[in-house]
C-alpha cells in the first residue's frame, strides 16, 4: 500500500507533456520569423536610402573660373580689361600690390558635426605691369595649399573677469522704459530729467 493511499490523499494523474511543437505552432513560428525578416529588410532599405538622400551635395564657392577662360589671356598682350571681360572681378587683390589679382574657386562638402570640408580648390593669380598689361599667370590647386593649425591659446581681453551670473545681475536696474519715449515726445523729455540709471538721453 502506498503512503498516499494510507492517508487518504489522492494525487491527480500527470499526463506526459510533449516537447515537440504542433504543426499549428510551427506555422505561427515560421510566420513570425518571416514577418521579422521582412521588417528587418524594410528598415535596412530605409536606412540605406536615407544615406543616399542625405549625402551632402557639393557647395561651390568663390569665382567660377574655367581653364578655357584664363587660357585666353596672353602674358605681354592681354590687359586688365581683358581679364575683367573673361573672368570678372577678382576675388581679392594683393595686400600691398594692386597689380596682383587673385581668383579663388572651391568646392566643399558639409561634414556632420564639423566644419565644411574643401574637396577642390583652384586659385589663379594674375600679375600686371603698372601700365596694366598682363605679366604672368599662375595657377594653384588644393595640393599647393598649406594647412594652418589653430592655436589653442586664448587671447586675454582687458577688463574684469565676471561670470554669467554676475553679467545677468549686473544689468538689473539699468533698464529705462522712458528712454525709448524720447523720440515720440520730442524735446520735452529732456526737461523732465533722466529716468533710471541707464544710458543718458
Amino acid at each position: 500500500m502506498d503512503n498516499h493511499e494510507r492517508f487518504g490523499v489522492s494525487l491527480p494523474v500527470q499526463k506526459s507533456i510533449s516537447l515537440t511543437p504542433s504543426s499549428d505552432m510551427r506555422h505561427r513560428l515560421r510566420q513570425n520569423l518571416w514577418r521579422q525578416s521582412v521588417f528587418g529588410v524594410v528598415v535596412l532599405a530605409f536606412f540605406l536610402s536615407a544615406c543616399s538622400v542625405f549625402k551632402s551635395a557639393p557647395i561651390p564657392g568663390g569665382s567660377l573660373i574655367e581653364p578655357d577662360d584664363y587660357n585666353q589671356l596672353i602674358p605681354g598682350s592681354s590687359t586688365r580689361s581683358d581679364a575683367l571681360d573673361l573672368l570678372g572681378s577678382p576675388s581679392s587683390k594683393g595686400a600691398f600690390d594692386d597689380n596682383t589679382w587673385i581668383y579663388i574657386s572651391n568646392v566643399s562638402h558639409l561634414t556632420p558635426m564639423n566644419f565644411p570640408r574643401t574637396t577642390k580648390q583652384q586659385v589663379v593669380v594674375l600679375k600686371f605691369t603698372p601700365t596694366g598689361t598682363l605679366k604672368s599667370i599662375r595657377t594653384l590647386s588644393l595640393k599647393d595649399s598649406i594647412h594652418v593649425a589653430m592655436d589653442s591659446h586664448i587671447t586675454p581681453t582687458p577688463g574684469s573677469k565676471i561670470n554669467v551670473l554676475q553679467q545677468i545681475l549686473g544689468n538689473v536696474g539699468r533698464y529705462n522704459p522712458m528712454q525709448n519715449l524720447s523720440g515720440l515726445m520730442g524735446t520735452g523729455m529732456n526737461q523732465l530729467g533722466h529716468f533710471g540709471s541707464g544710458n543718458a538721453l
